[in-house]
Order: structure tokens, then sequence, then C-alpha cells
């Protein structure tokens, strides 16, 4: 039953890691969740489902790219804020599909915005953006501030979106916010993500399913953080006053190598025996090192990651067992 004065919120693709922790945390605050995906008959909903959240969230097919069909979700829906997390999602497989990842990704978020501005209604709208935007970086840590240099088609797609999504907030006073979010990880996430395929391939090796594991580039370094955080903090970057972006991180940078040997000594092993180097597995082109400042996320949102990395690894390692 929806309660008087009940908030309304619409989470476009709510059937991914991000879109079920956050349908998690806003059905805890009372919220009215709508959630899309492309065609919600023939999506599995996994991560809702093991949140236990069926029943508790109203799903609607949207294709974000269809300016008609997101303009009727809207008015299907009438969410007070929108939380726009579709779009292909892989930085590999946009190498693969361009023209899919600019399409899903950057004209998604355009047409959300115009049917914000079409409906006029005081809707705050929150997009998603990645640190892939910021490229090789070196060791210095992004921040707002640091300008975008994008090395993939995944990259580009949203630095675009980011672009979009300032200017409608310059041009037109929307609340539209975007999180520069560094990688964060759960055990929802699906096994295309090397963390978790790394994950599952040593709680293969463990039970002896399996004997090698072959990996890319182990030199890279990236902060990675615990996923449930990070979907708090873009709600509370739709809670503030006024709009702005914000870098989402720990602060804390560490090598794929150091992950893999986290994942494979929670099970016993010696990673150095069963993880292979595969050239195939390598990217046209790769950032060698992210790292990032998230401090602008703690002065003005008060947000401020708190899982370890090993701490992180354990609880993907333990959900895997």
């Amino acid at each position: 039953m929806v309660q008087a004065n009940q908030r309304r919120a619409l989470i476009c693709g709510v059937g991914g890691q991000d879109g079920a922790y956050l349908a998690q945390l806003l059905v805890d605050k009372g919220y009215e969740v709508y959630g899309t995906s492309r065609d919600v008959n023939a999506q599995r909903f996994g991560g809702l489902a093991s949140l236990r959240l069926q029943g508790k969230v109203r799903l609607l097919s949207m294709a974000p790219n269809d300016f008609r069909s997101v303009l009727q979700t809207l008015s299907l829906s009438q969410p007070d804020e929108i939380y726009n997390l579709a779009g292909q999602s892989s930085v590999g497989l946009s190498f693969e599909q361009p023209v899919e990842t600019i399409e899903s990704v950057a004209m998604g978020t355009l047409n959300l915005l115009e049917a914000i501005r079409f409906v006029d209604r005081p809707i705050r709208f929150y997009s998603a953006g990645s640190s892939e935007c910021f490229g090789d970086t070196g060791t210095a840590r992004a921040n707002e501030d640091t300008p975008f240099k994008p090395r993939s088609p995944y990259a580009v797609a949203k630095a675009c979106a980011h672009n979009l999504v300032a200017n409608y907030r310059d041009a037109y006073g929307m609340h539209a916010s975007t999180g520069i979010l560094f990688n964060h990880e759960s055990p929802l996430r699906p096994e295309r993500f090397v963390t978790q395929k790394i994950i599952r391939g040593a709680a293969r090796i463990s039970r002896g399913e399996l004997d090698v594991l072959p990996i890319g580039n182990l030199d890279i370094y990236r902060d990675w953080g615990w996923a449930p955080e990070y979907v708090d903090a873009m709600w509370r970057m739709l809670q503030q006053q006024n709009p702005s972006d914000y870098v989402i991180a720990t602060g804390r940078s560490a090598s794929l190598k150091e992950f893999v040997s986290l994942a494979f000594n929670h099970f016993g092993l010696d990673w150095q025996k069963h993880v292979h180097h595969d050239a195939a597995l390598l990217r046209p082109s790769d950032i060698r090192f992210g790292a990032a400042d998230p401090g602008r996320a703690l002065e003005h949102l008060g947000w401020q990651a708190s899982v370890s990395l090993e701490a992180l690894v354990a609880r993907m390692c333990d959900a895997a067992t």
C-alpha cells in the first residue's frame, strides 16, 4: 500500500549489481521503488532475488535509447528520484560492441534528461559515471577536477553522459548529479568481471574442479570498494540541496596481483601455481594505474568507505563457497 507523501524512486537498470543493492537501500528507507530492464519478462533479476526483494520492486520494461519508451516509463512511475544505472557496463565488451555501448549509455542518459525536462516536474536525477573516464593518471589521485582522457568506448560513452548531465544542470537548472564511481564489487558481480572470475576460479580450484585460471594483465592497479556502500553515496547525492558530481572510492589502490593473492590465500592456495598469463585477454588499451581522491564526498556527503580490500575479498570468497 502506498503511503501519503511516500517518495517514489525509479531505478533504470535494476537488474545489475548496483541496481539490486540500491533497491534494497531505498525499500529499507520506505520508498516506493520502480525498476526497469529492457524486457522484464526475459530478465532473471537474480540480484533482487538474492536480496529477497521479489514483490517489493515494481518492474517495468524500458529501452533507454527509445525516447517514447523512456517518457512512457516516467509517466507510469511518476518518480521523485531517478537513478540511471542502465547501459552496457563492461569495459572489455565495449571494444566488441562500441555502437551498443555509446547508444545505451550516452543516448540513454540524454533521453532520460530530455524526458525529465519534457514532463516538467522537480525530479532529482542521478547518473552513474565511471573512473574509466579519467584514463591513466599515472600515480596522481583523480578528483572531480581531473580532466577526462577516456581509453575505451565505454569510457567515451560515460564521459559523454557526464557532460550531458552537467549541461542540463547548468542550462535548465535540473537537480542532476553524476557519481564518478571507482571499481566496486560484491557477490552479485557477474563472472564477466575479472574480480568475480578470480574469486570463483579460486573456489573451483580449491574444490578440484579447475586447475588453471587464465588472466590478462596482473600489473594493473585499481581502487576497489564494497558495492553496498557505494549505492548509499548515490542516494546521498540526491538528498543535497544543490546538485554536483562526486568521486566515490576508498582512496586506496592495489594491484590485480594483490587481489589474486588475497583470493587464493583465502582458500589456502598458492596463486602462482594456478594463475597463468593469457595475452588473448589483454585489451586494445588499458589503464595501468587508477587512483582516487574521494575527499569531496566525505566533506559534502558525509560518505566514506569503510570496508577494506581484504574484507571485500573475504566476503566474496565466502559467498562463492
